[in-house]
């Protein structure tokens, strides 16, 4: 008599992955601290990032907040930024315009994200499968950060990007350790990359 197959929801769920089937099967009891994204039923797993990023967002979320709230805006970590029912990512920083109205909204966040953070950094940049910027901006996320850290050099590199007229990202301000980023959308940003830095 032959086993009955076991089913394996990454094997089996390959292609179809949607928020629906996100709810029920994930996170995986084996993998309960993955980064769990989907790109077109596709899902992508990859394990926490680097310490130094992870201090670096805290940091990065403390120094936007004042100037975020003062003007109407939330600072969050990891959503689960949501463009369909088969396509959603987890930028490392989250500013929304709205809060969500309902618990499925808090879940999948659609339509509140008002700028998306992405972390790098050279180990990440050879195990993240997402690009995170193209995503975001056929969403029509109107702005777009991201942060590349080196611990080992003491550096520091942020890069602002707005949504253009053709679709995609226009840079709107960079500065390195030792030079401040300076912006006045979506609201008023000024800080040193260096103070990302444990």
């Amino acid at each position: 008599m032959a086993m009955p197959m076991r089913f394996d929801p990454l094997f089996d769920l390959d292609g179809i992955w949607t928020t629906q089937l996100a709810e029920r099967y994930l996170p995986l009891p084996e993998l309960p601290d993955a980064r769990y994204e989907c790109i077109d039923g596709r899902l992508v797993m990859t394990p926490a990032g680097v310490g130094t990023n992870s201090y670096g967002e805290i940091e990065l979320a403390h120094l936007l907040k004042p100037a975020a709230r003062a003007a109407g805006f939330y600072v969050y970590g990891q959503v689960n930024l949501t463009f369909a029912p088969q396509r959603w990512i987890q930028p490392d920083v989250t500013v929304l315009h709205d809060l969500p109205k309902t618990d499925e909204e808090d879940r999948w966040v659609v339509h509140l994200c008002t700028m998306a953070v992405e972390f790098v950094s050279p180990g990440s940049r050879r195990q993240d499968f997402v690009d995170k910027p193209r995503r975001c901006a056929e969403g029509r996320v109107q702005y777009f950060m991201q942060v590349e850290i080196s611990r080992r050099l003491r550096h520091a590199a942020v890069e602002l990007f707005a949504l253009g007229k053709f679709g995609g990202y226009d840079t709107v301000a960079r500065a390195v350790s030792g030079e401040r980023l300076r912006a006045d959308a979506p609201f008023p940003i000024d800080f040193d990359p260096a103070e990302l830095l444990p």
